[in-house]
């Protein structure tokens, strides 16, 4: 059974006047503290819509009430399409889904305790994984091509996603032409420009450079995705101490400012541009202000920015399922679980990153997509609770075996025993004399049969015309 877009929002680190106070203190940093922008482009957009510039300092700072009418443009429900429909998903509200993320470098076998460099063919089989593992609702392109030129590394990270799985592709893009390449893709492979609009096959990511900033490539890539109305994530990553104050309080502050100056741009640009405010914010390792990808503060800042998100109504984007492990072990697990389970609970709608990715978010494994499958399908079972109702209180049915009996046989039993217990695909619940006989493996190795066989199986792939055209069309791809 797949749980996805369950209502969470069970969990609420924050209280309703913690998240006033957080919100009036966002405005007082925007209205007298403002943004560096080192975009032209956004910088001239921002002046015509209202905002006070000083175009010398590359400064601007905006009123609390030209915020709010920003804001309000936005979507607060967003729609993001796969090739096949029952990969659509519906983003806002307490609706929770989680997928991949990520541009990490290298990929890890556990088999040999190595890792090595990401190439292309990583992006093609990871999406194959991704298309087969239920609790793994989209496909955010999860590492970068190393053997590639910049100039090629946007439409071919997007066509290994499109040509491989039928889950929504969301990634970052690179390069101003690249995102129009990337665009242009995504128009043929819908059908039309217009079509496309109407159901979004891909998103993208444009980041927010914390503290308070903005630079130029990001800017410009805002404004080009904008323009051609699709999707865009605006995540901030704050750093605990580094890039943020050390409280968390603090680093939330410095969050949600610094992504709502992403969103404000969208709707500036192009007034209901589908945008989802976001966070990859955490904390550091102050004792050499390494970036932490596993801690417990990630999944509470993150937990946090999903209540806000929820107060302006807008869908957010949300990071947690990581580790700062560098084999796959216990560390790998309870991280993982720990902060995917406290941002799904939130009520956060898009998590990314909730698999594949370990040491930093500097590596992915094979095996840990599989794994990670098995702890997200946990993970959505705690988003959808106890059901009570006259049905799952069972009242007649516990009349009826009475004192001393046994439950096993009823139809009661037969009826929910599936629906109401995650069932799963990959965890070992045998004796120990049973698990001994089918070779005593270890989670990874079970984990690494399951990678082989669907690795094994037939792929997807687009239609061939529709294919033919992409590669007579976009320059550059490598097939």
């Amino acid at each position: 059974m797949t749980r996805k877009g369950l209502d969470g929002g069970s969990f609420k680190v924050l209280s309703e006047e913690s998240i006033l106070k957080v919100h009036q203190t966002v405005m007082q940093v925007i209205e007298e503290v403002g943004f560096e922008v080192q975009s032209d482009k956004a910088l001239e957009l921002f002046g015509r819509a209202g905002a006070r510039v000083d175009r010398e300092k590359h400064l601007l700072r905006l009123s609390e009430s030209k915020v709010k009418e920003l804001i309000e443009s936005a979507p607060s429900e967003i729609r993001l399409y796969g090739q096949d429909e029952a990969h659509d998903i519906v983003l806002g509200g307490r609706r929770v889904y989680a997928g991949t993320g990520g541009t990490a470098l290298h990929v890890y076998d556990p088999g040999v305790n190595q890792k090595r460099l990401a190439s292309i063919e990583d992006l093609r089989c990871i999406a194959r994984l991704v298309d087969k593992l239920d609790n793994i609702h989209f496909y955010l392109l999860p590492t970068y091509p190393n053997e590639l030129p910049l100039e090629q590394v946007d439409v071919n990270r997007f066509f290994a996603g499109l040509d491989n799985t039928t889950k929504h592709v969301m990634g970052g893009v690179y390069t101003p032409d690249g995102a129009k390449q990337v665009i242009h893709m995504a128009e043929i492979v819908a059908g039309s420009a217009v079509r496309l609009r109407q159901r979004p096959l891909i998103s993208m990511i444009a980041c927010i450079i914390s503290p308070l900033r903005m630079d130029k490539t990001y800017g410009d890539l805002i404004v080009t995705i904008a323009k051609n109305g699709i999707p865009v994530a605006c995540p901030a990553e704050p750093l605990c101490g580094a890039t943020s104050p050390v409280t968390l309080a603090g680093n939330l502050v410095v969050q949600t400012a610094d992504s709502l100056l992403g969103v404000m741009l969208t709707q500036i640009v192009n007034p209901g541009t589908p945008v989802l405010f976001g966070s990859v914010a955490t904390n550091t390792d102050l004792r050499d202000l390494k970036y932490l990808a596993g801690s417990v503060e990630m999944g509470l800042i993150n937990a946090a920015g999903a209540q806000m998100a929820q107060f302006y109504r807008l869908p957010f984007y949300a990071t947690g399922g990581m580790t700062d492990s560098k084999t796959i072990d216990a560390q790998s697990g309870y991280e993982s679980a720990l902060t995917g389970l406290l941002c799904a609970l939130s009520g956060a709608n898009f998590i990314h990153d909730a698999a594949g990715l370990m040491e930093f978010a500097m590596t992915v494994s094979y095996e840990k997509y599989v794994i990670d499958n098995e702890i997200l399908g946990m993970v959505m079972r705690a988003v959808e609770g106890i059901k009570v109702n006259d049905d799952t209180l069972a009242l007649d049915l516990i009349k009826q075996v009475g004192p001393g009996g046994n439950f096993v046989a009823a139809r009661h039993t037969r009826h929910f025993m599936r629906s109401e217990h995650y069932q799963p695909t990959l965890s070992d619940r045998n004796s120990q004399e049973e698990w001994l006989a089918k070779g005593g493996k270890a989670t990874w190795e079970r984990a690494s049969k399951i990678v082989k066989e669907i690795l094994a199986e037939p792929k997807y792939s687009l239609p061939s015309p529709l294919r033919q055209q992409v590669l007579s069309q976009i320059k550059g791809i490598i097939a």
